[in-house]
């Protein structure tokens, strides 16, 4: 997608295009408020004589003017991250906060801002943030996930600097580190758009964020061993939102409110409804949608959507119900809608769930779709990106599966479980240190090999156009993560996945999003524009999966090193494995 506002001038023919959008890429680089990249097609050589120079001339008027406004906005955060002790259960457990809270404190941010945070890690064990769904343009080096980052040791600190570079809508952050994320240490991004960024509805009179999960009552180390020693999870214990089994949510009557609601569980999707109301879907992971009206969505493991509801009946108190799908045992968690002058309890059947399972859920995954006369983070529409008239260049079909290799239980890609090297392979990329990763283990399609344990990275190229099937041949459903982009889910289907399946694709406004699910027996195919530059973790949602091995990384490389392309190294990196000792 492009990054910046986009003037397009479809003139045909294109002898030098390319060398010209890579001039206008690099003017966009170099000044982080450029908001003009131009798209060229010409018709002939006098043409292009004619009007390259004007257009070097605007270009270069937007980019004097740009370096004289004022730089993006600073906000600086402290956070300390400790145990602490709660019942969210009923059963005291060892819980993580961060700066005493749990979940964690919310980032409210906007568009563009500079996030610079400094996290003290108090735990016994090296710890890491990573933020769900922000892209970390040109900077892989703050992805929080351990292919990137050395993870920090206790009582040592490492300052996150980064940007939801034009970014808007709801994302989480949470601990990527071991099991850590099954103790908390999670928590809510809300990302603004700038006051001068129109939005396509009426600003509502608060936001709600609900941060729900599924959830443990065993310590987290318990649940890493019972993994380490080859056996799967039980079934979890309950639900929990924002880190209780109940919340109350209260509102004027007659008022609009943004609900925010994300899936900071390990393993189960859910399904979110209100008594008494509908649900207007907004914004999904960045994306503003066509507003459909909902009684009920079901919101996958990873995945995050926003949507207004008005308190338009009369006062009394409603409750808010989300209870687990696609699983033989409901679990159910149980809030309140508050009305303030309501003098009367909630009362009355819980709102029931959809009866069916994949069909249903599936049917509703295909009516989230594009705002295409909607902007989003900048003014240009987000419809004005013909994605759907894009050819792949490279189409990967990536099976999931589980094996038991060496007795144990492991979790694999295209036949490959991943386990993680003694050094974050985006150092070992800089440093140039050989053996740390394997760009052969995993292929691009599945094999008939028997699996193996690998420290896989899947090469691609910088400005690739990718078709990525995902090929679920297992009875659960399966939620993926792509870090550094979002995508386009362009189609969803039960049985195999085959080239005829391209015609029920959506190539007109299919959603962008970070996280796509894969319902049991089914596929999933997205499209996605390799425009970030760095080391990318593809990974399995779902923490058990994603801790024995259903990841790999995915190197999205230009040989020409550039700061149009990718930030250097941070001066603070933290260096380990075969990068310590090291000078960045």
């Amino acid at each position: 997608m492009c990054s910046s506002t986009c003037i397009y001038l479809f003139i045909h023919s294109p002898p030098h295009r390319d060398n010209i959008i890579h001039f206008c890429s690099y003017i966009s680089s170099i000044s982080l408020h450029l908001n003009l990249v131009v798209w060229i097609w010409f018709d002939s050589g006098e043409m292009e004589k004619k009007i390259v120079p004007i257009l070097m001339i605007i270009i270069l008027g937007v980019l004097s003017f740009s370096v004289v406004k004022a730089e993006d906005p600073y906000k600086y955060y402290t956070w300390t991250v400790t145990y602490g002790t709660a019942s969210p259960l009923g059963v005291p457990q060892q819980v993580i906060l961060i700066n005493g809270q749990f979940p964690g404190p919310t980032l409210d941010i906007v568009t563009n801002d500079n996030i610079i945070l400094n996290l003290f890690n108090k735990l016994d064990q090296p710890f890491l943030l990573t933020w769900n769904g922000i892209k970390q343009r040109k900077n892989s080096w703050q992805d929080g996930v351990l292919g990137t980052n050395c993870p920090i040791p206790p009582n040592s600190n490492f300052t996150y600097k980064f940007q939801p570079k034009d970014q808007i809508g709801g994302y989480t952050y949470f601990p990527s580190t071991a099991m850590h994320k099954a103790a908390g240490g999670f928590g809510a991004i809300n990302v603004y758009a700038r006051p001068r960024i129109p939005v396509p509805y009426a600003i509502p009179a608060a936001d709600f964020n609900l941060l729900i999960g599924d959830w443990y009552k065993a310590n987290h180390k318990g649940l890493q061993q019972y993994l380490d020693s080859g056996r799967s999870l039980t079934f979890p214990d309950g639900i929990l939102v924002n880190g209780q089994p109940r919340t109350t949510f209260s509102g004027d009557q007659g008022k609009t409110y943004m609900f925010r609601i994300s899936n900071v569980g390990l393993s189960t999707s859910f399904n979110f409804r209100i008594q008494g109301h509908k649900m207007k879907l907004v914004e999904v992971e960045g994306s503003n949608v066509v507003q459909n009206i909902y009684d009920s969505l079901d919101v996958h493991v990873g995945q995050s959507a926003s949507v207004l509801v008005s308190l338009d009946q009369p006062a009394k108190d409603y409750y808010i119900v989300a209870s687990t799908r696609f699983t033989r045992k409901i679990l159910t968690s149980v809030s309140v809608l508050h009305y303030t002058n309501s003098h009367t309890p909630a009362s009355g059947p819980l709102p029931a769930g959809p009866t069916y399972h994949v069909h249903w859920s599936m049917q509703q995954a295909r009516t989230l779709r594009w705002n295409l006369t909607s902007n989003a983070a900048r003014p240009n529409p987000q419809g004005s990106f013909h994605y759907g008239t894009i050819k792949p260049t490279r189409t990967i079909v990536l099976t999931n599966s589980a094996y038991l290799i060496n007795g144990k239980k492991r979790y694999a890609v295209n036949g490959v479980s991943y386990i993680n090297a003694d050094t974050p392979l985006k150092l070992a990329d800089y440093f140039n240190i050989p053996g740390v990763y394997s760009t052969n283990a995993i292929q691009t399609f599945p094999t008939n090999g028997g699996p193996l344990l690998a420290t896989s990275v899947m090469p691609a190229s910088l400005h690739d156009f990718l078709e990525i099937v995902f090929q679920n041949n297992e009875n659960t459903v399966q939620s993926w993560h792509l870090d550094g982009y979002d995508f386009w889910p362009v189609g969803y289907g039960s049985g195999r996945w085959s080239q005829a399946s391209r015609k029920s694709y959506n190539l007109v406004d299919a959603l962008t999003r970070h996280t796509v699910q894969v319902y049991p027996n089914s596929w999933s195919v997205i499209y996605v524009s390799l425009d970030n530059q760095g080391m990318w973790n593809l990974r399995s949602a779902m923490w058990e999966r994603q801790y024995l091995g259903q990841q790999f990384y995915l190197r999205v490389y230009n040989p020409v090193r550039s700061l149009a392309n990718e930030y250097d190294i941070p001066s603070n990196a933290l260096l380990c494995g075969r990068a310590a000792g090291r000078h960045s």
